[in-house]
């Protein structure tokens, strides 16, 4: 479990991707996290997908990721060089500084507007159909793994404030148009969609 408080930005070092017909690929990213404090088998959100360490060594540290993971998240269009949003999991007792983070990505959303707001960026999102409903306006909802409060909610559409300081200390300081971030909706949103929908099956059954 994680806050969507960022605490290192890292960047992929290696690449070995799958053969063709599916299998795991691995990334290797650098850090700056004292690798010595990482126990294998670790959790780490790497720009909000919650991946597991399974090799590590000084300022570097490696993940493998499933097929299923690299088709869902925006993981597959990772190359080397790219800044990555890392997040240790929380220990018992941390801090809460942003929302409840599952690592859980439910889907991609594309940048569609980047816009000066006074000394912060307003940024605007276009969330898959099906997501849509459940990005709620003043509710947290997860992009690249930071937590960040939604401003408004048009459609499928939805607005957010990127401060000064997040976006020199995430990859939102680099995103543009066009780029696709890893969503994770709020996990209260995600539990009422599911129980409305079963109130409603049962209610027309």
């Amino acid at each position: 479990m994680f806050t969507g408080i960022i605490t290192d930005l890292g960047r992929v070092r290696e690449v070995t991707r799958p053969p063709a017909g599916g299998g795991d690929a691995r990334f290797v990213f650098d850090t700056a996290y004292d690798t010595q404090t990482v126990d294998m088998g670790a959790s780490i959100a790497c720009s909000g997908c919650c991946l597991t360490v399974v090799e590590k060594g000084a300022g570097w540290f490696a993940v493998d990721v499933s097929a299923e993971s690299l088709s869902k998240t925006t993981l597959g269009t990772w190359d080397v060089g790219m800044p990555v949003n890392l997040e240790r999991s929380l220990h018992l007792g941390d801090e809460l500084g942003g929302h409840l983070v599952y690592g859980h990505v439910d889907g991609v959303a594309r940048i569609v507007e980047r816009t000066a707001d006074g000394d912060s960026w307003r940024f605007v999102f276009e969330a898959p159909e099906a997501l849509a409903p459940m990005i709620a306006p003043k509710g947290s909802v997860a992009l690249d793994g930071v937590s960040l409060t939604v401003n408004e909610v048009e459609g499928a559409r939805f607005g957010v404030n990127i401060i000064p300081h997040t976006a020199q200390v995430t990859t939102f300081g680099e995103r543009r148009p066009g780029d696709c971030v890893n969503l994770e909706i709020d996990m209260l949103a995600r539990y009422v969609a599911r129980l409305s929908e079963a109130l409603w099956t049962r209610s027309s059954g």
